[in-house]
């Protein structure tokens, strides 16, 4: 524990961020998996699919902009997520 007063007060600033960061982050994580699990269920046309993907897209944005996660981190993962349900789409395509 640190004994400078400006020090102890970090401290106490950290782990306020930190408990109103953790809700945030975790929701974010939630919806990135639950949109894995519904392109990877294949049925990449049905409307739960779609608001899926959307509601992880938009929740990144909302982390990004309140920031928990940094702006550039929150456009990889979308840029990810995009790129996993595209290829997955151009595969169906392709088998049907």
């Amino acid at each position: 524990m640190p004994n400078i007063k400006s020090a102890i007060k970090r401290v106490k600033v950290a782990e306020k961020k930190r408990l109103r960061n953790k809700p945030i982050r975790s929701a974010a994580r939630t919806y990135v998996k639950n949109a894995r699990k519904a392109i990877d269920g294949g049925n990449l046309e049905a409307p739960e699919t779609l608001q899926a993907l959307q509601k992880a897209l938009s929740y990144l944005d909302h982390a990004a902009t309140k920031g928990v996660i940094h702006k550039n981190n929150a456009s990889r993962r979308k840029s990810r997520l995009m790129k996993q349900f595209n290829k997955a789409r151009a595969a169906a395509g392709a088998s049907s």
